[in-house]
């Protein structure tokens, strides 16, 4: 279901970079790199715009990985808009590499602190862990703020195109869809309160026609019930990237029910992530249809897995497979694919 509403936009003013598959069949791409547990998520829009949801881990793997999706699979020249959800380093790590590999335009993250944002007052290796994030040449940098809608490049004859900043900060800015109600509030339960950043995660959500995917970071559970209690700041979704890799800490059954996905899909590691009480809640959920992997959970809780063609890496050593999705240009029906088992599967927009 679309949001409607007053919305701030702002200009990012950047050259697009040049997309193969997007710009040659009017598609919506989305990629999950395996980031080995951290974050990577690449979105290519008909007009070739890209958008990179966090950068993984530091080090030679994760960004020879997202810069080879970015070139190889996704044919581009530059990563447009980096988003950085937040400031933990399998989320922001591999940026700086990344730089060095493709050109970043704008990022677009919380700001830069100058102490560990975990509130550790003590660390004193923050400040040599986040150099490399602060120093790395890109086109520009700024804070994003609650309620900014993308106006991403428009190609002709597509659906309407954009991502809605819902909220950052533990601050949220939405339209209250009044006809889409939160399951039941009033059965709400708390977890013990997080002070650290994940609860200030960036959350996003992308709508393409009627299609709508979600992603926020690594949200927690209190913070999570915010967007849709007391009031649905999101809406239903086609598909939702688990919040958190799948922890337990994360993933709110008010949030994923209320959200109602058909697809939702695990950025996880194979022992991180995919956990007991996230992966029942998202499976439990009616409206689900499938569940993705980026790795096969290898903890001895193995219940906790999708069926073994929907998971992209199912050994502990891999190639570092990753998951694709391609909105049809009309926006009516989606296809996930992972290229390294010939998997594919298609479903419609609500």
């Amino acid at each position: 279901m679309k949001s409607h509403g007053i919305a701030l936009f702002v200009t990012l003013g950047l050259s697009v970079g040049t997309a193969l598959a997007g710009v040659k069949t009017g598609t919506l791409d989305v990629y999950w790199a395996d980031v080995e547990g951290g974050a990577g998520t690449l979105i290519v829009t008909p007009a070739g715009e890209s958008i990179l949801i966090d950068s993984g881990n530091a080090g030679v793997r994760d960004p020879n990985r997202l810069a080879k999706l970015a070139k190889e699979q996704a044919g581009l020249s530059k990563i447009d808009f980096l988003v950085t959800t937040h400031m933990h380093t399998d989320h922001f790590g591999g940026a700086a590499e990344l730089s060095e590999l493709i050109p970043i335009g704008t990022v677009l993250d919380n700001g830069i602190p100058d102490e560990n944002p975990d509130g550790n007052k003590a660390d004193r290796t923050w400040l040599h862990t986040i150099k490399p994030y602060r120093d790395m040449k890109v086109a520009a940098r700024r804070k994003l703020e609650p309620g900014e809608v993308f106006p991403l490049k428009h190609r002709d004859g597509a659906p309407h195109l954009e991502i809605r900043c819902i909220g950052t900060r533990q601050k949220f800015s939405g339209p209250a869809l009044a006809s889409v109600a939160t399951i039941d509030c009033a059965t709400a339960k708390k977890q013990d309160v997080d002070n650290s950043d994940n609860a200030n995660s960036v959350v996003l959500v992308l709508t393409f026609g009627s299609f709508r995917f979600f992603a926020g970071g690594d949200l927690t559970w209190n913070i999570e019930e915010k967007l849709v209690c007391p009031a649905n700041l999101v809406g239903q979704v086609d598909v939702y990237q688990a919040n958190h890799h799948g922890l337990d800490v994360s993933n709110n059954p008010l949030l994923v029910r209320t959200l109602s996905p058909t697809v939702a899909v695990f950025s996880n590691g194979t022992t991180k992530g995919c956990g007991a009480n996230s992966f029942q809640t998202i499976k439990a959920t009616p409206s689900v249809k499938a569940i993705y992997q980026i790795h096969k959970n290898l903890r001895p809780d193995a219940e906790n897995n999708t069926s073994n063609e929907y998971i992209a890496n199912l050994a502990q050593k891999c190639e570092g497979g990753w998951i694709e999705l391609a909105v049809q240009p009309d926006a009516k029906t989606y296809t996930f694919s992972i290229p390294g088992n010939k998997h594919s599967r298609t479903f419609s927009t609500r």
